[in-house]
């Protein structure tokens, strides 16, 4: 049954509510909170069954027939809530808006939050080390603005990019963004890119927010960011009903700021995640994190993925790393404090957000306890921040707060006796209260002489005396006891001392749920109030953490700080890959790499598997640890200040969008040559080589001049094609590297090592061999190439200064069969013959002389 084939006026009272409610929420699953569950009905309840595996039930609804149901406990809806999300369902939470026990009629039902993947603010479904970010994307025909907002956090970011749909992508990508918001859905091009290839959710909403939200749109001036932040906030605020009292500004970031690397280089570098698993363990990341908090560990990716071009700030950072190992104790004092600090970002998100709860209070006051001991580290290192203690909101959690407080927020138990004079009273009666019913006890045994008397209580009947059949009749009219319950062997009385205890302790309990409950929502209106001072702490201590993070690293590692120069300079002595170095078995061969103003390219030759794409890869890392501001894997280390890299390492095809490995390598190719400039680094690992061999390496060698002759830009350049490195003769800014290999008996050992000069032999026989080839086949490769080595000989020019790629020549015609050809004998006369003749002795001759 669908809800749009059922006449509203049927329905009963209960069922016509939910239907008025979930008309304002067409596109979210509805959770209808009803008792102790939360109900979905019509198709809401198919989904939900469907999806979470449920059993589907049907409810009367006032209609002739039953509407299909299913429903989840209201004490264990989140995993239920985190599998529809990430499943791209949006879900809309419906709570009681009153006590069922006050209501008059129908109990005032609405929807308090709205959940879709973007907008998640409860850290128990959120990844700890990631933001999670929702942005809105508004085209200006000539640039695209992107403002992106983490809600649990309270950051909100916003940018320009340039009206390129590649370039849109990288950003969003590159930013792992869970859900994108557009205006209208006549980019179908774009929203098919995201949802299809991606993954990301999109949501289209037209919406933009005009007042109440003055003072963020006063951190901004451009217009069209303006336009941005309406756009994202009033879909938060309006539709998803998110308060945002924990931002305090917006973040203007320019792209001209960071070293800019799009999502292939993020990737090919394994940056973040590696490329065979996607996973962050044995990633650079991975190795960099030892933070003690979330909160650092999502800043030290932030600086990982936006290194910074700024030569002061990134000297910042290193003076920073460089005093935090000179005063090793004090950095791990540091450390252990920082230790004890839980994510203060996304509890002040879940105070903005009303989904605090008494143990989230306990995290925030853990937390601001150790602020002093880290103020005063700070103070005996001399970094400049200024960490409030936050003293005040300290006491007040001290005193307020038990120390182990229940889940919910209406089971009592929140509050510490001492902090409210009248919720000690009350307590101070619901504790009497057992001590006065056994005082009780005895004192009418005595006044009435009735020795098994006793006093009790039950849930239905309440307080109670309890007297046998047989004593009945020895209680006097006069103690005006009023019959309260009979059982099979007793009487059950009710005193008028006994009633009016009755009445105190058992609204205690009730009062004392009710005024904690009251208490605690007066405590988190005070950290409401200081929510932006916390979040500047909470962002003090996230650099803190990556900071101190990376300072390990470089004791722990051998890192070194490098110098930076402004002359477009290489010079990296003994540099590693250092996530190999840490989790290779075997000892890793460090190496140099030398590259002067007048050298642009390092054409790379050597062996499969002789360790040219590490090398390539290792100095992209090297340069991005520098510029993120951490001491790098060499024993010494000059590089100058990159603007962009670029990289197309390894060969695999693009499944999702189709493309095959040649495609993908031309568009990244393509990428780097339209957009790179003097200070960009280029790493192409064997380009060309997924195409027919004399294709590939005509685009290498074009490649190879247009990037020296017009680019400019430092350049890696790994090939299997040697002909290639005769260009070193004619091309002064090329220079010829190669790793070197030791060959015995027909076995092969990489040394691993660079050195300069051009290598004309690749060995593929020999790693085919390593790799468990079939000596049958390695052997019958070994005779083939045999053959194409003599043939070549046979071919090869003595000339040697020329490059040397063997094209074959176009085969041109035979003259004497081009004449023969216009020949025909039968109709031919003796004198035409003889000329015939001539003219083919003629042509026989002159083919001789060439």
């Amino acid at each position: 049954m669908k809800r749009s084939e059922v006449d509203k006026e049927k329905l009963s009272p209960g069922m016509r509510q939910y239907y008025d409610i979930k008309e304002e929420y067409k596109e979210e699953l509805l959770f209808y909170r009803l008792g102790d569950f939360y109900e979905l009905f019509f198709e809401d309840g198919e989904i939900a069954s469907r999806e979470l595996e449920l059993t589907l039930t049907s409810k009367n609804a006032g209609l002739e027939e039953r509407v299909p149901m299913c429903g989840v406990p209201f004490h264990s809806v989140k995993p239920y809530i985190e599998k529809l999300v990430n499943k791209g369902y949006k879900v809309a939470i419906c709570e009681q808006l009153e006590d069922p026990k006050n209501a008059k009629g129908m109990v005032k039902r609405g929807v308090v939050e709205v959940i879709s993947k973007g907008s998640i603010v409860d850290s128990d479904l959120l990844n700890e080390h990631d933001h999670n970010y929702i942005a809105s994307v508004l085209d200006f025909s000539f640039t695209y603005v992107l403002c992106y907002a983490d809600i649990s956090t309270g950051t909100l970011n916003v940018m320009n990019v340039q009206h390129n749909k590649e370039k849109l992508l990288n950003e969003i990508l590159n930013l792992k963004i869970k859900e994108v918001l557009l205006k209208d859905n006549t980019d179908v091009e774009l929203i098919s890119t995201l949802k299809g290839n991606y993954g990301i959710e999109v949501s289209i909403s037209d919406g933009f927010l005009e007042e109440g939200i003055e003072k963020l749109l006063n951190t901004v001036e451009d217009i069209r960011f303006k336009e941005g932040i309406k756009h994202i906030l009033y879909y938060l605020i309006v539709r998803e009903l998110k308060s945002i009292d924990h931002i305090k500004s917006v973040n203007v970031i320019n792209s001209d700021d960071y070293l800019e690397m799009d999502v292939h280089t993020i990737r090919n570098l394994e940056l973040v995640e590696t490329l065979r698993l996607k996973e962050r363990m044995y990633s650079l990341l991975w190795l960099l994190d030892k933070t003690k908090t979330s909160m650092g560990s999502r800043k030290l990716k932030e600086y990982l993925i936006h290194p910074l071009k700024d030569k002061k700030r990134i000297e910042e950072r290193f003076d920073k790393i460089t005093v935090l190992n000179n005063e090793f104790i004090l950095k791990d004092r540091l450390r252990d404090a920082l230790y004890e600090v839980y994510d203060i970002e996304r509890l002040c998100g879940k105070v903005a957000c009303g989904s605090l709860n008494a143990r989230d209070l306990l995290q925030l006051k853990n937390s601001l306890k150790v602020l002093p001991t880290i103020k005063e580290i700070v103070s005996e290192l001399k970094f400049d921040y200024e960490i409030n203690t936050h003293n005040e909101l300290y006491e007040l959690l001290e005193r307020g707060i038990y120390e182990e407080p229940p889940v919910t927020l209406k089971e009592g138990y929140l509050i510490k006796e001492g902090y409210n004079e009248e919720l000690d009273e009350l307590k101070s009666i619901r504790s009497g209260g057992k001590n006065f019913i056994a005082e009780f006890e005895n004192k009418l045994k005595e006044s009435t002489g009735i020795k098994n008397l006793k006093v009790g209580y039950t849930r239905v009947f309440g307080y109670f005396i309890e007297v046998s059949k047989g004593q009945v009749k020895e209680i006097s009219p006069d103690l005006n006891w009023e019959r309260r319950q009979t059982l099979a062997n007793a009487e059950r009385f009710i005193s008028p001392e006994l009633k009016e205890k009755e009445a105190l302790i058992l609204n205690a309990e009730e009062k004392i749920i009710e005024l904690e409950y009251n208490l605690f929502n007066e405590i988190k209106e005070q950290v409401k109030q200081v929510l932006i001072s916390l979040k500047d702490t909470a962002e003090i201590l996230s650099e803190l953490d990556a900071l101190a993070s990376l300072a390990v690293c470089a004791e722990e590692y051998g890192f070194v700080r490098p110098t930076l120069n402004e002359n477009h300079t290489i010079d990296i002595k003994d540099g590693f890959h250092p996530v190999i170095m840490k989790v290779s078995s075997e000892a890793f061969v460090p190496n140099d790499c030398c590259m002067n103003e007048q050298i642009s390219t390092l054409l790379i030759t050597g062996p499969n598997m002789s360790g040219k794409s590490t090398y390539m890869r290792q100095l992209a890392i090297i340069v991005i640890m520098a510029q993120m501001g951490s001491f790098v894997p060499a024993k010494s280390a000059n590089l100058p200040i990159i603007d962009k890299i670029f990289t197309r390492i390894g060969a695999s095809d693009d499944l999702v969008s189709g493309e095959s490995t040649f495609m993908v390598e031309m568009n990244e190719a393509k990428n780097a040559l339209v957009n790179a400039t003097e200070n960009s680094l280029v790493l192409f690992d064997e380009l060309g080589r997924g195409t027919a061999t004399y294709d590939g390496m005509s685009l290498a060698y074009a490649i190879l001049e247009y990037v020296n002759e017009h680019i400019k830009c430092k350049t890696l350049f790994s090939t299997h094609y040697h002909e290639l490195t005769a260009l070193e003769r004619e091309i002064p800014s090329i220079k010829n590297i190669h790793v070197s290999a030791y060959e015995e008996d027909g076995k092969i050992t990489f040394l691993h090592k660079i050195k300069n000069g051009a290598v004309d032999k690749s060995y593929g026989i020999h790693v085919a061999k390593l790799a468990g080839m079939p000596k049958e086949v390695t052997d019958r490769a070994t005779t083939i190439l045999a053959s194409y080595e003599q043939k070549k000989e046979k071919n090869s020019s003595n000339d040697k200064v020329q490059l040397s790629m063997q094209f074959e020549e176009p085969k041109q015609e035979d003259p004497i069969q081009k004449f023969l050809n216009g020949v025909d004998p039968v109709y031919m006369t003796p004198i035409e013959a003889i000329n015939t003749l001539y003219e083919l002795k003629k042509l026989m001759s002159d083919s001789k002389k060439m």
